[in-house]
Order: C-alpha cells, then structure tokens, then sequence
C-alpha cells in the first residue's frame, strides 16, 4: 500500500441536524446504556441457564433448539464491542470500557485491531486502500450463510489462528501492516497483549470445564461465537452489500433497514446504519430519533430484512453478469436555502 494511493480526508455530506437537537443527541446515559448492553448480556445469561439446565434434564431435540437460540443471541455480543468501541453507549467511560472487554471476550475480537480498523472504516467508508475493513464487492453465496448461521467451525478454526499468530506477534497482510506499522511499538504492544490475553482466557476456561467436567461452560463460552449466526448475517450484510464504493455520500454507500423493536435491540440498533456513518459519535439508542430527525432527506428505506435481502439478491444476480454494477438509489431533491 503506497502513499500515493492514499487520501488524506473525504468532504462527506452530512444531513442538516439543529444544533439543540444534535447536542441532545449525542447526549450519553449510563441508565440506557444498561438497557442495551446489561439486557442484552441479560438475555445471554438467562438463556444460557436454561440451556445448561436443559442438558441436564430433557433430551437433545428438546436442548438442541435452546442451544440455537443461545447462539443467535449470543452473536450479536460482536455488535456490542461495535458500539462499545465507539465509547458512545455509556457516559461512564469506565463502564463503556468494562463492557467493551467482556464483549470482546465472548467473541475472540482483539479490541485493539477492532478499533484501529474500524475508525479507518469511518474514516474513509468503502475509498480503498484506505479502507480495507469492507472491501466491494462482497462476495455473499448461501453456502456462506449456512455456514455463518449454523455451526461454523471454519470461522473458529481461523479465528483461533489469527490470534494466535497475532499472540506471537506476527502480522499479516497489508491492511494489518498499514494499521500498525513498524513505527507504532506501543500500538503493536497493545494488540499482542490483546491476543494473549484471548488466548490465555478461554484456555482457563477449557482448563476449568475439563476439570469440573463442565462441558457446557465450554460450549457456551468459548465455542458461543460460532453457531446460530444466522440472524446477524442477515442484519450485517445489508449494511453495505451491493452498494456503492468511493462515493462521498453515506446514503449511497450504506443502507438503513427498519427493523422490529426486539431485532433492532439484538442489533443494537445498527439498521440504522446510514444514520450511524453520518454522525458515529451519537449513541446507538438515539439513533432512531437521528433517523426521524433527517428522514425527509434519505433514500426509502426498506421495512424489514426479507424487503432488503429481496433486493440485495436481486442486485447479487446483476453483478453476476455486470461485476461492475453497483446500485445508486434514488436520493431526495436537494432544497436550496
């Protein structure tokens, strides 16, 4: 990745917020803060008792659909350290930052390399090489998905490589060079410590669940990130699929999806996700006010994933046949002043 290909900022267009609106926007609270991550980790705890409970006394058909459930809300931590990472969802940083490791944690992500490469993400959305954290166009196939939204073994196996490799302080690629490069000692520090820290954590729990013989602490903890992903493939992957690249306009190259009150909770309310570009330091639970506040001046906006993901495989089976196309949606007339 050489300089020359680098840009040194993008003029984004931003709908126009109050000023008095936007203050109390990004206005932060502990208390709904627990109301996102507390219930949310909450939800986990509770479910994760009854499907220890339930190996113990009904059978596998009666277990196996708990675990599923289990996992499908367990995958949606991984939205948490998102949120988390932006130190929005709390006005206690220290708070945002306990819940930011725990997070973490559950979902083997390295808070370190987490950040670093999102912030670029918003930084400079879809303009690569700046931006390699989502890279169009993203190959999306139903082998993928049931992969994903199963039982991903695959996706563990890789994950547990990388942080070890990370653990032993070996970078790969260019993107991981460009985030960190030579020069940044203390940032590399920070992220290996990071990947030790995983991998010596989940070793203590394989030790433990050996130990007392509990297996179901292994399975929900340490394994809890790689099955049931299927509802959180389906809500990511509208964020930015089949849009457009290397366009100063959040409204072309993100997509906001209206979503039922319990999934947009799950999600942690990033259906509103050009909303979330335009202004990433307004906390995840006003997002929905932001998107009332500027709706007028956004593209339609679909209701409901099976409305997106109609048109996200319509627009999948263009660029087949056009690997080129990318869709522009229909933006609302600028007003002059």
């Amino acid at each position: 990745m050489s300089d020359e290909q680098l840009i040194k900022s993008v003029g984004w267009y931003r709908s126009s917020v109050p000023r008095e609106t936007m203050q109390a926007l990004n206005r932060r609270s502990d208390w709904k803060g627990f109301l996102q991550a507390g219930g949310h980790l909450g939800l986990v705890v509770v479910t994760g008792a009854l499907v220890w409970y339930a190996s113990e006394q009904f059978a596998w058909w009666v277990w196996l659909p708990m675990l599923f459930a289990y996992g499908t809300f367990y995958a949606f931590l991984l939205n948490g350290t998102h949120e988390l990472s932006h130190n929005t969802v709390f006005k206690t940083r220290a708070l945002n930052t306990f819940f930011l490791r725990l997070f973490c944690f559950s979902g083997w992500r390295n808070h370190v390399m987490f950040w670093t490469s999102h912030a670029q993400h918003h930084k400079f959305t879809l303009y690569a090489p700046n931006d390699l954290e989502v890279v169009l166009p993203v190959p999306l196939t139903l082998k993928g998905f049931l992969k994903f939204g199963f039982v991903d073994v695959w996706r563990f196996w890789a994950t547990l490589k990388s942080t070890i490799r990370i653990a032993m302080g070996r970078l790969d690629g260019r993107w991981e060079h460009y985030l960190f490069p030579d020069s940044a000692v203390e940032k590399r520090r920070e992220l290996v410590n990071g990947s030790r820290f995983l991998l010596v954590g989940h070793a203590a729990i394989v030790g433990v669940s050996l130990y007392f013989g509990w297996w179901q602490l292994l399975l929900l903890v340490t394994f809890g990130q790689f099955y049931g992903g299927w509802l959180r493939y389906l809500c990511n992957n509208t964020q930015h699929v089949g849009l457009q690249d290397n366009v100063p306009d959040f409204r072309c190259s993100c997509r906001t999806v209206i979503l039922n009150p319990f999934v947009q909770f799950l999600y942690w309310q990033m259906n509103y996700h050009i909303e979330h570009h335009m202004y990433a330091a307004i906390p995840c639970y006003n997002l929905g006010r932001l998107h009332r506040e500027i709706k007028s001046d956004l593209p339609d906006c679909h209701k409901g994933l099976w409305a997106a993901w109609k048109d996200i495989i319509a627009i999948l089976r263009r660029q087949q046949s056009e690997p080129a196309y990318q869709y522009a949606p229909d933006l609302p007339a600028r007003v002059s002043g």
